[in-house]
């Protein structure tokens, strides 16, 4: 099952004069005071882009927003019927907060405005956008973020509905951005990367939304090993006997209790030219359906475990990116999938595993099914050559009563976990840096074998960081590596929200194709 597509365009005609079924303007919430904020006390200031519009409404358009409730606060939309004022028969009015001092809106604030804007618009087929984009050095990021937030915000999953719905409606099909000049070639350049990036993005999405008997590791691997052949990219799928001839441990162990066997899908992206001779590898958590095997998880929300595999998503998404943009550094993705299930052939607490890099493991919950596949494929990727390691994975439900549902937690070398965090500020996928405690991997001592999975005692303090001391095991001194663990970003199961729709967002597709073009261009 896939998405509608959206397609992008720049336009630079009179906003007021585009034959689209609805244009897009910003409006700011106005301070009233030397200590007012935003809101319904202060008074509605249009934003850049707006002038044209307004002056068609002969100034009177602030006042007719404001009494249809419009506050200018983020993300809120709000519809008036032009009656002929200007060409396009609705003009929609996005809210963008306080206007910011001497400066345009910040891209994130663009990008979700924009996705609420288009998301709102489901049933037009031809929007505009003619929201404030700077003039300045700025103006390529601001421009990437509207064009993000469009196709983001537009985007929704086919589904499985066998009758029509006649209160569905179909998302925007066409977006147009209106600019300075749409011929430059900057901003086209921009609109190509928008494209190729959230087109990843929403590729990674459908296969998080995918009903999870569809989408059972064969199936999965199938699926990213066709779209990254198509894309270009080299493709390598390890089967069950060729994992178990190889030494995988722990996704053999994983695995086994499924009648869907595992699978390790490798994906290469080698560059032509000169490169800095750096190597990039990202590494995602591949669990089609996690049901904590035989130690079972509750059977409330359960099925939001379709969503395990969303690291794994997001990587092979990240790839199909990278393949587009080409950047100047050698890329390989590690995408280890396994279904967590309970039989008589799942593994149990009390296993011992040896794992790829051959150090064995003391299983005591087999709901810790998550790094027992990414240990081994993190294992291969330092065996196979890197400096640079990335991975990501709904891990822990640590992270979520941590950070929250919006906000990343990452773990591994200081100076990676901070670049990570630029990263992710700047495409607004944002992480914050978590410790690796001596204490934490005490606790994890096992009588038994190298390393135990959890703590020892089962002691759930930390929950997060041990997820992250037990992956730093299979990581070798010479590689700098971070864990992301995506456990709240990776999934959003309230309403809609910005560019966010229900179901999987592509949390941190985005965040990984930053960090290997920084890579490109800084080493």
């Amino acid at each position: 099952m896939t998405s509608s597509s959206t397609t992008l365009s720049l336009v630079d005609t009179d906003p007021a004069e585009l034959a689209v079924d609805a244009i897009v303007i910003g409006v700011h919430s106005q301070t009233t005071g030397p200590d007012a904020t935003s809101g319904p006390a202060g008074t509605l200031l249009l934003a850049d882009g707006a002038e044209s519009i307004a002056a068609a409404f002969d100034g009177k358009l602030t006042a007719t927003l404001t009494l249809l409730g419009a506050t200018g606060g983020p993300g809120e939309v709000i519809k008036v019927a032009t009656l002929g004022t200007v060409t396009a028969p609705l003009v929609v009015a996005v809210g963008l907060g306080p206007e910011p001092t001497g400066a345009a809106p910040a891209p994130e604030t663009l990008r979700r405005a924009a996705g609420a804007a288009v998301r709102a618009l489901a049933g037009a087929p031809r929007v505009a956008l003619s929201l404030p984009l700077p003039d300045d050095a700025d103006a390529p990021a601001a421009l990437r973020a509207v064009a993000e937030g469009a196709l983001l915000g537009g985007y929704r999953f086919a589904g499985y509905k066998t009758k029509p719905q006649p209160s569905r409606r179909e998302p925007v099909a066409e977006v147009l951005i209106a600019v300075p000049d749409a011929a430059d070639a900057t901003a086209r350049a921009e609109v190509d990367r928008a494209t190729a990036v959230a087109g990843a993005v929403r590729t990674s999405r459908d296969w998080v939304n995918t009903a999870p008997n569809e989408l059972r590791p064969p199936a999965f691997a199938e699926a990213v090993a066709t779209a990254a052949r198509a894309a270009g990219l080299d493709v390598e799928v390890l089967d069950e006997e060729q994992l178990r001839a190889g030494g995988y441990g722990g996704i053999t162990a994983v695995g086994q209790g499924s009648e869907a066997p595992p699978r390790l899908v490798k994906l290469t992206w080698t560059p032509q030219g000169q490169t800095n001779g750096k190597r990039v590898a990202l590494v995602g958590k591949g669990i089609t359906f996690d049901t904590g095997g035989i130690s079972i998880k509750p059977a409330q929300g359960m099925w939001e475990m379709k969503s395990d595999m969303a690291g794994a998503a997001a990587v092979g998404a990240a790839m199909l990116a990278i393949a587009a943009l080409k950047p100047a550094v050698a890329v390989t993705g590690y995408l280890p999938m396994a279904e967590n299930m309970p039989s008589g052939t799942s593994y149990r607490p009390g296993d011992v595993v040896t794992m790829f890099n051959g150090k064995r493991v003391e299983v005591l919950n087999t709901d810790a099914e998550g790094r027992m596949i990414l240990g081994d494929a993190m294992a291969r990727a330092c065996a196979d050559g890197t400096d640079y390691l990335f991975e990501t994975s709904t891990l822990t439900g640590g992270q979520v009563i941590a950070l929250g549902k919006r906000i990343s937690g990452v773990m591994g070398t200081p100076e990676l976990c901070e670049r990570v965090k630029v990263a992710g500020d700047t495409v607004g996928e944002p992480a914050w840096p978590m410790p690796l405690p001596d204490d934490v991997r005490k606790g994890m001592d096992s009588d038994v074998a190298d390393i135990s999975q959890v703590n020892a005692g089962m002691d759930r303090a930390g929950h997060m960081l041990q997820g992250g001391v037990f992956l730093r095991e299979f990581v070798t001194d010479d590689v700098a590596w971070a864990h992301i663990d995506i456990a709240g970003p990776g999934y959003h199961s309230g309403e809609p929200t910005g560019y966010w729709t229900k179901g999987g967002t592509g949390v941190p597709v985005r965040t990984l194709v930053q960090l290997v073009e920084d890579v490109a261009a800084n080493g």
